[in-house]
Parts: structure tokens; sequence; C-alpha cells
């Protein structure tokens, strides 16, 4: 049984907006909703019914109302959300026009800069002015090759107030990755940073952005934001031209035009690692109800909240975090490393910007505990109330580390979903407890359930995360797919008519859920499956490891294990780590999880957003090419994985 670690007081159960949202939808359907589970029953058994509620408590702003909530319902994929509904996406992002603070952006060399309500607004409408003379029309691609700055939040909004379709990537990325994302959906007009910083060094972006412009013939324009330089140079630039410059008329308001509900907003990507990145549509209307309803819902987000993720500007955390604006909370934005100048620096961030909502990742919340922080001594961490986690599975010890060495009394959300779908399947729940090592709840209005290998439904034991019935953020397809081939293969092959997520889960007898890793990396051996998840558990909670990765080998007829190791500096894997290892292993999980062998590397390779790559280790291992190097934060790290001879 697991350990409770937290639950809400009945004044917090009473203030949260899913209570709220509760007593409206029972007055409203005449219903009697007490519990969530009552509640999640009825998101998915009446979709009609709870969306058109999460339409109205949410306060979506559109120019037209729907004809229906959905049609087509009974088709996956197919069906369609809010038919004659029109709005525009940065419209209600922008509905707040006050002296509120909108924006905070900090970065790693302690520089700060602040943004109100009304100063964003008057941005957008400015670089939304200059987008309209220079062409840009509904359905343009518009690109981001930034750092994660307030020009980031400015561009996205500009363009797709007019309709054009956004899509960005972090700095980080070399040429062929940026040609492998942008020059597949031929952007116009690319935003672009002179730089970056990270890790107490600062790094060029133009040399790369010259590049890419040669051999994307799309870009006519490159607009440069100057962060690191005064005036960097434009020679090589097709209509180069700098921020301050393209901003500095004073343009007049204008009206947000409307659009269909299922109108493209977002292009993001997945990972790639497997070979060039799927390129996802995203829908304005899906977007927007889906991240209203996960911010004011699962997150409780309030106006009068300050919200931060650790995030880029080419994961899907930054799309989500910068739709808070549209409940009129203050988005915390975050340039650098998250362990620079000092492993705390976050913390310090959130004493700083009085912090009430904080999101990193599984990794992070390691890096942390493995360097002996006590934030909970350190800092005072009075704003903070919620912690999110999401990019990997949150194990059980990271749970405890958050009440340990963090803050007792916050509510800590384990979330997953990811960028096919932009949002979350499970995620927190502000009414209920939260317990060590598992995810809260699914989501209202996601027909979450754990399949065996022949397609039936279980509880309590581990199998494939799917979907069974639509909701209205499944992307629109993938770009250049025109008959969809690429996009149901994804999804819908596995389990005809069933989303496939590609995780490997598990519903608890408490309705929670734990993923135990990726469903393609799980480990086979003697015929009996394992998450990785499970095997990281324990290897790292030996005080000398900082990372590792598994991955299943053919060998001599049938799978073996092979872990691999990063150890803290100066630390050699010998035979008596190698037991305390195996050791661990065998009393923490079960005698089939113990590696066939254990090796040291000197690093984990990762992709950019930090997940780790299993595929691509197991690729190495078994002497097969990776095929998209560019996808990978470390792809040097893959040497040290190479078949020993």
């Amino acid at each position: 049984m697991s350990q409770l670690l937290w639950q809400p007081t009945s004044e917090q159960i009473a203030a949260a907006n899913l209570t709220a949202f509760m007593r409206s939808a029972s007055q409203r359907w005449q219903r009697n909703f007490t519990e969530y589970g009552q509640l999640h029953h009825w998101s998915v058994t009446r979709p009609e019914e709870f969306w058109a509620s999460v339409w109205d408590f949410c306060g979506v702003r559109a120019a037209a109302t729907y004809d229906a909530v959905v049609a087509d319902f009974e088709r996956m994929p197919g069906a369609r959300w809010f038919p004659g509904a029109r709005l525009n996406f940065a419209e209600n992002l922008l509905r707040y026009r006050d002296d509120r603070t909108a924006l905070v952006f900090a970065n790693e060399q302690g520089a700060r800069r602040a943004m109100t309500f009304a100063e964003l607004r008057s941005e957008v409408a400015r670089l939304a002015a200059v987008l309209r003379r220079l062409g840009i029309a509904p359905g343009d691609r518009v690109a981001g090759y930034l750092p994660n700055l307030p020009e980031a939040i400015v561009a996205m909004l500009a363009a797709t107030s007019l309709g054009a379709v956004w899509s960005s990537t972090s700095p980080d990325f070399g040429v062929e990755g940026v040609i492998d994302r942008f020059g597949q959906i031929e952007p116009r007009v690319l935003f672009t940073a002179d730089g970056y910083v990270y890790g107490g060094k600062t790094f060029d972006s133009l040399a790369r952005v010259r590049a890419a412009c040669e051999r994307i013939a799309s870009i006519e324009h490159v607009v440069v934001v100057p962060y690191l330089d005064g005036q960097p140079s434009l020679a090589g630039l097709p209509g180069g031209v700098l921020w301050p410059e393209l901003t500095a008329n004073k343009a007049e308001e204008s009206d947000f035009e409307p659009f269909p509900f299922e109108h493209p907003l977002y292009i993001l990507y997945s990972s790639g690692t497997t070979g060039p990145p799927k390129c996802i549509v995203h829908s304005a209307g899906g977007i927007l109800l889906k991240h209203l309803q996960e911010h004011l819902l699962h997150v409780d987000l309030r106006p009068d909240d300050r919200i931060f993720y650790f995030t880029t500007c080419g994961w899907m955390m930054w799309n989500w975090l910068a739709s808070a604006l549209a409940v009129g909370a203050t988005v915390v934005l975050y340039d650098g490393s998250p362990l620079w100048p000092k492993p705390d620096a976050l913390f310090d961030l959130i004493d700083r910007e009085q912090i009430t909502i904080f999101g990193a990742s599984p990794r992070f919340l390691a890096s942390v505990e493995k360097a002996g922080l006590a934030p909970i001594e350190s800092h005072r961490l009075s704003s903070l109330r919620v912690m999110l986690s999401t990019g990997s599975p949150l194990n059980g010890d990271s749970f405890d580390f958050v009440y340990r060495g963090i803050k007792r009394d916050v509510r800590l959300s384990s979330i997953t979903g990811g960028t096919d779908l932009c949002g979350c399947f499970a995620a927190g729940n502000p009414i209920g407890p939260v317990y060590r090592g598992e995810i809260q709840c699914r989501v209202l209005g996601m027909n979450v359930q754990v399949f065996d290998d022949d397609g039936r439904p279980v509880v309590g034991q581990p199998g494939e995360l799917v979907c069974r019935s639509p909701f209205p953020s499944m992307p629109l397809g993938f770009w250049n797919d025109a008959d969809g081939g690429k996009y149901r293969q994804a999804y819908f092959e596995h389990f005809r008519g069933v989303w496939r997520h590609g995780d490997w889960a598990e519903i608890t007898a408490r309705d929670g859920l734990v993923v135990h890793g990726r469903s393609d990396a799980v480990l086979n051996p003697g015929g009996v499956r394992i998450g990785t998840a499970e095997l990281y558990r324990q290897v790292e909670q030996l005080p000398e490891v900082l990372e590792c990765v598994a991955v299943a080998q053919q060998f001599s007829g049938d799978v073996r294990v092979l872990l691999f190791v990063k150890l803290r500096e100066g630390l050699l894997l010998d035979e008596a780590l190698i037991d305390r290892l195996k050791s661990q292993i065998r009393r923490g999980a079960t005698p089939r999880h113990v590696p066939a062998e254990i090796r040291q590397v000197p690093d984990i390779p990762r992709t950019r957003s930090g997940k780790l790559v299993e595929l691509a280790v197991c690729d190495v291992v078994h002497g097969r090419p990776v095929r998209n190097l560019e996808a990978l934060a470390n792809p040097e790290s893959l040497e040290a994985f190479r078949p020993r001879r």
C-alpha cells in the first residue's frame, strides 16, 4: 500500500476551482457530483455535457457560438469539435489589459525583466501590424529559434492573432536539427536571438541561422532579438531586421479575426530519435480548451498565481505554460541551466519571484537530491503551494525527497501526457490525496485505460496506456501527410480505433496511475515484461549513481538486460559496487530485474528536453545506426555504448 503524503484541508477543497466546477455542473445537468471519480466517469460518458461545461466555466471568448459540441464522436480519429464556433486563440490569452504582471523573465546571469498585461497586449499589437505588412496570412507558418524570452511569447501571440501557424524550437539545436523541423513546414518568417546562455557560457545562434536559411528557401524575413550583443550583425540573413526596429512604431489595436475551432495553431515535433521528427499539427480551439481545463481544474490555477515551468521553446510545456495567461496568472520564464551558478538557483527564483506553482523534470529533482540540498532548510518557499513534474516517470523516492527536503505541505502533482496531445492524460487533483509514486488521477474528459496485450482493460497490472475516445486536443494530423496514413499508423493501428500512447503504465486500486516507462523500451528477459522505470527506481537509490539507462539486448536466442550507469565524479565501477547494485535491484524489485551486465559510462544520452533515449542506446548496442543524432542533446555520449570487442 502506497504511503499517503498529502491531502487537502476542508478549506482547500472548498476554495478549489474543481469544487466550483462540480457545483456548477451538478446544477446545470441535475446531477450530484460529490467526488472526483463520479465526475471523471460523467466526463467520459457524457462528453457533450462535460465539454460544454468546460467551455462556459473557463470563459472561452468566441465571436460565434458552436452548432454542436462534437460531431462524428464515434470516429477515432475523425471527430469534429465545436463545429460552427469561431474564436481567436491570441485574444483569449490577451483578454486582460491591466497593470498586473503578465510575464517575468530571469536568466542564470541575474537578468530580470517584467511586462504587464497592458504592455504585453500593446507589444503583440505592434508586432502583429508588422507581420500583416509583411503579408503574413492565415495558415502561413512563422517560426521561432529562440531562448525562453518574453519576445518568444510576443511573437507567438502576434502570429497566431493573424491566424498564422506558430512553431518553435530551442536554440541549442544544430543546423541539421533546425532543417529537419522548419525545413518540413517552410516558414515565411523566422524569429531568432543572437544567442543564448547556459551553464555560465554564451552561445552564438546567428551562424546556425545563416546556414539554415541557405537551405530553407521559404524564409523571407529573419527577425533578430539582441540578447547577448548590443548590435548583432544581420549579414547573410534574408530580410534581416532587429526586433527593436521592427516594433518601434506605435500600433493601433486591431480587432482579432475569428477562425474556426479547428484552425491550425501550432506545429510541434516528435523527439525524432527514430528518424526525421513528425510535424504534429494542433488546433487553436483544441489547445485553448484543453489547457484552460488543465490549468483551472487540475492545477487549480488562479489569477493571483505565479506559475513557472523549467522548459525551452522546443518542448510542449512551453506552449502549455503560455496558456496560463488566459487565466490571468503571471508566467515566469527562465533561460539557462537550472543548476547554475549553483544547484539551488531555481529555489532562489521561487523565493525572489514568489512563485506559487513550480514545475520541473524528475531529473532536476533527482539532481537536487544528489547534490545534497535541502531547500526546506535553506529557503523560505512560503509562496509555493503546488509542484509539477513531467518528462519521465517520477519515482517514489523523489516523492519522498519533495516532502522531506523541499516542502511538507506542497501538493506534488506528477503529470503525464505528451507533445502528441500538447497536454495531459493524467495529472493532479486539488481535492484529492497524494500517494507516494502515483499520479493522482486520470484527466477529466480523457477516457484513459490500460490494455493488456489482447486489448482488454486491466487494473492493478502494467499494460499499454490508451485513450478510447476522442478529445479536443487530438492533433489535426501530421504536416505533409495528406491521406492521414502516418497519423493513423502512429496512434491507431496497434489497437484499431483506439489511441495507443506508447507508455507502459498501471491503474492502481485507488484509480491513480503509475507510468513504468515507454512501452517500446520495455525489457523482456525470459518473456517477463519489465518497465525501465522500475529498474531505475532501485538503481538511483545508491548515492554513487547519478543516472542510468537500461536496454534489452538480443543474446543467445533470448533477451538479457544491460544496465549502464553514470557515477559521481571520480568513482569507478568495481565488483563491490556491482554486487551492491544487483542486491538493491533484487531486493527492491525482483530477480528478473537484475541485469546480466552493468557497465559504467561517462554520460547518459538524452533528448534536448531531457528525456532518456533507450531506443538510441538499444540501436548502438546492437550495432544499428541511430537515424537522427540531431535530436540528442549529447550525441557524443553514444560512443561509450558501442559493443565490446
